[in-house]
């Protein structure tokens, strides 16, 4: 094997038991696990010999050019993400920065994102064709934002809405809801999931309308059902078009 390794790993949710085998693999494999504090912490308990690299918010180029170097110095390195490294993670980040470099080999280990842990949590709202939309205007502008949900909302497709509101963000979800009520009725089945896979999960049901007056934050996912998604028993149910013939 490559000495010269980075794994991008995927930690799902955050609990041990939601990773993969492949994942945890990797963890087992790696001199160095680096990444957001808040997702070292996750796992450095159960590897207290490995050494450990963080870096906070926004100091993400600063993280992937350490993992390129130290791989290239001959460690193997863990980069850690949440949900999965290719989804609104460093997967992309990172291999643009490492075109060119030589003699270092970037395995990508999915992982499971917040859309499917979320999703698990409410029963099945993305049955049919979806939709992941980031709230976050920190690298997209809103305009863009603004344009893919309208064009979600003509499809009709149902929506996984990721990084909703924060403490600066606090009329995002409003702003979102606003415009998909332009092609949506009001009454479209929705639901959130915060703290998703971790202590002090919650989520609930609620209408498209209600939903503008949610107030979310970081560690919430927010759904929105499509024309036939549907509440059975208390789970959000996006029909497939199977028949029902019993």
């Amino acid at each position: 094997m490559n000495e010269k390794r980075i794994y991008l790993v995927g930690l799902g949710p955050g609990e041990v038991s939601q990773m993969t085998g492949q994942a945890l693999a990797a963890l087992e494999d790696a001199d160095v696990l680096c990444g957001y504090p808040v997702y070292v912490d996750l796992v450095k308990d159960r590897f207290p010999d490995k050494q450990t690299y963080t870096t906070p918010m926004r100091q993400e180029l600063e993280r992937c050019r350490w993992a390129i170097e130290t791989a290239r110095s001959g460690k193997t390195v863990a980069f850690l993400c949440s949900g999965d490294a290719g989804v609104y993670g460093m997967a992309g980040p990172l291999l643009q920065l490492a075109e060119g470099v030589e003699a270092v080999e970037i395995e990508v280990v999915p992982g499971v994102t917040a859309a499917l842990s979320g999703a698990a949590v409410l029963g099945a709202p993305l049955m049919h064709d979806f939709c992941v939309i980031s709230l976050s205007d920190l690298l997209t502008p809103w305009e863009t934002i603004e344009k893919r949900l309208r064009c979600a909302a003509q499809g009709d497709f149902s929506l996984a809405l990721y990084n909703p509101g924060s403490k600066k963000r606090t009329e995002h979800l409003r702003r979102a809801c606003d415009i998909l009520l332009e092609d949506k009725d009001p009454a479209t089945l929705c639901g959130w999931v915060r703290n998703i896979g971790r202590e002090g999960t919650d989520h609930a049901l609620l209408t498209l309308e209600q939903l503008r007056d949610f107030r979310a934050d970081m560690f919430t996912t927010v759904f929105i059902g499509n024309r036939t998604t549907k509440a059975i028993d208390g789970r959000m149910v996006t029909p497939r078009g199977y028949e029902n013939k019993t």
